[in-house]
C-alpha cells in the first residue's frame, strides 16, 4: 500500500508573463507525491469560477481527487502576480481574501485525515483566521506532521507559527526563513544555534534547510548531516523548493538514513528548476537522470 499523505492549504493561479499556471506550494507537493507514487489528498478551497473549474480539471489530469477541494460561492479562486524577471529570486504578489482562506472544518475531514503517514502544512494557508481554525483542528489528530514554513510578507504572524511548531515533528525552512527565524527567537543566525534553540523548545525531531545552489542539510538529534546539491541550468526555481520537500517527504516514509533522504530531495529539486512551473509532469526515472 502507497503512503497516504494529507496536504493542507493553497491552491492558485499563478499569474506569469508567459501565461498563468497552476500553483501554490501545498498543491506543488501534492502533485510531486502522487507523481512519486504516494497517496496524495489535497485539502484546500477554490471559487464558483472558471478559475476554480480550470484548477479542478488541471489536478484531476495528474490523477489526483478533488474530494477534499471546498466550493466557495462568497469567494474568488486565488490568483498571484509572478515577476520572474530575475529566474532565482522569483517575487509574487498574493492577492488578499480567497478561497483558500475560508476552508472549513469537517467531520468527513477529520475522519480521512487522521490515520495518514504524514500531514503537510505551511504559513500562508493559515493567515485567515478560518483557515487556521480548521488546521488546528486537525493537527493534534495526526501522527506525523511537517511544517513548511514558506513565509511569505507580510502574510505570517509569528504568535501562529509558534503555536504551529508546538504541533510538529518535522520541519523545512530556507536559507533567509532561517535568519527571521533566528532574529524572532533571539537566536545566532546559524544553523547549530537556531537548531539547538527549536530542539530544545519545540517537539521537533528533524529540521530540513534548504540552501537554493548550495544544496541543503538536516539537522537530528544534534547532527548536521550536509548534501552540496547538483549544478544545473535553472529555468526557474518556482517549485523546487516544493519538489525538494516531496523527495523528502517520500524518501523519509520508506526509511530512508538522511545521506539518501537529501540526495533524492536535492535531486528531484534540481531536476524542476530545469523545468519551466513549479509541476512538471516526468516520471522517476527523468529525475535521475540529474548528477
Amino acid at each position: 500500500m502507497p503512503h497516504k499523505v494529507f496536504i493542507f492549504g493553497e491552491m492558485l493561479w499563478d499569474c506569469l508573463p508567459s501565461g498563468s499556471k497552476a500553483g501554490g506550494a501545498p498543491l506543488n507537493v501534492a502533485l510531486n507525491l502522487h507523481q512519486l507514487g504516494l497517496n496524495s489528498n489535497f485539502i484546500s478551497a477554490i471559487g464558483n469560477d472558471l478559475d476554480g473549474e480550470k484548477l479542478v480539471e488541471y489536478i484531476k489530469s495528474y490523477g489526483i481527487s478533488d474530494k477534499f477541494i471546498q466550493r466557495k460561492d462568497a469567494y474568488q479562486t486565488s490568483k498571484v502576480l509572478v515577476d520572474n524577471s530575475d529566474p532565482e529570486n522569483i517575487k509574487y504578489t498574493i492577492l488578499p481574501n480567497v478561497a483558500w482562506d475560508h476552508i472549513s472544518i469537517t467531520d468527513e475531514l477529520i475522519q480521512a485525515s487522521q490515520n495518514c503517514d504524514a500531514f503537510i502544512f505551511g504559513t500562508l494557508g493559515v493567515r485567515s483566521n478560518e483557515s487556521l481554525k480548521t488546521l488546528l483542528a486537525l493537527l493534534p489528530k495526526q501522527k506525523l506532521r511537517i511544517f513548511d514554513a514558506n513565509l511569505r510578507s507580510p502574510f505570517y504572524d509569528f504568535e501562529v507559527i509558534e503555536t504551529l511548531l508546538g504541533y510538529t515533528e518535522i520541519l523545512k525552512i530556507n536559507e533567509e526563513e532561517l535568519e527571521i527565524f533566528a532574529d524572532y527567537f533571539n537566536t545566532e543566525a546559524t544553523v547549530e544555534s537556531l537548531c539547538e534553540f527549536l530542539d530544545h523548545n519545540f517537539p521537533i525531531e528533524i529540521i530540513c534547510i534548504t540552501l537554493g545552489s548550495k544544496g541543503a542539510m538536516i539537522y537530528q538529534n544534534g547532527q548536521i548531516t550536509p548534501h552540496p546539491g547538483y549544478k544545473i541550468k535553472v529555468k526557474d526555481s518556482i517549485g523546487a523548493g516544493d519538489a525538494f520537500l516531496s523527495g523528502f517527504v517520500k524518501t523519509y516514509l520508506d526509511g530512508k538514513n538522511p545521506e539518501e533522504i537529501l540526495d533524492f530531495a536535492c535531486k528531484i529539486g534540481a531536476f524542476v528548476a530545469t523545468q519551466e512551473g513549479g509541476t512538471p509532469k516526468y516520471q522517476v526515472s527523468d529525475i535521475n537522470q540529474i548528477h
